[in-house]
């Protein structure tokens, strides 16, 4: 007698991933893999600003209970509050020209089609958690903000908005990061999904400044394959994806200082962002989702 598994989708290959439907349908499916056999933690918590009711589960406490809906339902519901939450999240996407790119079309998602798919599913686990949840995304201006909420109707707004999303414009942040700065006025968790391909001094003083006050920031640094070791043919054409701009070489030529190169720039965001108390995961396009998911896990666990 055989016993049927199933396949978890957080463990595949993101492509192969991605063609089975929509934002929403993968996300669900990558989240319902990674968070197989968890449970849920009660939370306890007070506001003052009443959001929606929710099914009651044990642990919840009893002051919070809807005594009307029980006489006509014969169920127990508790009053959710706004700040019934534990705590404010928001994921800040980089959505320029740059991240439309992959170096294997028919192997790796181009990095903002896999960016757009990680944050979705980001976001469902912090909604899950009952943390208000919101999405930034920008290129060289603020593209999209939807603010933090922990409703029911904030699933399908967040789907929405990075369903709608297409990347363009360059990689120059220089207005774009103050006014995400700006828009971040209450502490919470911040996550920015990035290729990384901005000023480096910039993108830093900005998250630098979110620690600073109070937030906690976390970085993804997605990159496809193709830029982490430099594959090709003997020769070939390399052209920047935001500017035109192109030369022709050899791979061989340039592979050994390419790579020494990307390490270098790895290492020198990884050390400036540790430095400064904010975690940094370098991500690869063609990575399983549940095993970046994990890492943010453990990001969101050290927070309480």
């Amino acid at each position: 007698m055989t016993t049927a598994v199933q396949t978890r989708l957080d463990l595949l290959d993101p492509r192969e991933v991605a063609s089975l439907g929509g934002i929403e349908m993968v996300a669900h499916g990558v989240v319902e893999g990674f968070l197989a056999g968890l449970h849920r933690s009660p939370f306890r918590g007070f506001s003052v600003e009443f959001a929606e009711h929710r099914p009651y589960q044990p642990g919840d406490e009893p002051r919070y209970l809807d005594w009307k809906i029980l006489g006509k339902r014969d169920r127990l519901y508790v009053k959710q509050y706004e700040e019934e939450t534990n705590l404010r999240a928001t994921v800040v996407l980089d959505v320029s020209r740059s991240m439309g790119w992959t170096g294997d079309p028919e192997r790796t998602l181009t990095k903002h089609a896999y960016a757009v798919r990680l944050a979705a599913s980001l976001a469902l686990i912090l909604l899950r958690q009952r943390d208000a949840t919101g999405l930034i995304a920008y290129d060289t201006e603020v593209r999209v903000v939807v603010p933090p909420r922990a409703r029911r109707t904030q699933w399908p707004a967040l789907v929405r908005a990075l369903g709608e999303l297409e990347p363009s414009g360059l990689t120059a942040a220089e207005r774009a990061l103050p006014r995400v700065v700006e828009l971040l006025k209450r502490r919470g968790l911040v996550v920015l999904v990035s290729d990384l391909l901005v000023d480096r001094e910039l993108t830093l003083r900005a998250m630098r400044y979110l620690r600073h006050r109070g937030h906690h920031v976390t970085c993804f640094h997605v990159m496809d394959p193709a830029e982490v070791e430099l594959m090709g043919p003997a020769e070939a054409r390399y052209v920047d994806p935001e500017t035109g701009d192109a030369v022709t070489a050899s791979a061989a030529d340039l592979r050994r200082d390419y790579r020494a190169t990307v390490e270098r720039v790895v290492a020198g965001w990884r050390a400036a962002c540790r430095s400064s108390g904010i975690g940094y995961h370098r991500v690869t396009t063609d990575t399983p989702f549940g095993h970046v998911l994990r890492r943010a896990a453990e990001t969101r666990a050290r927070l309480g």
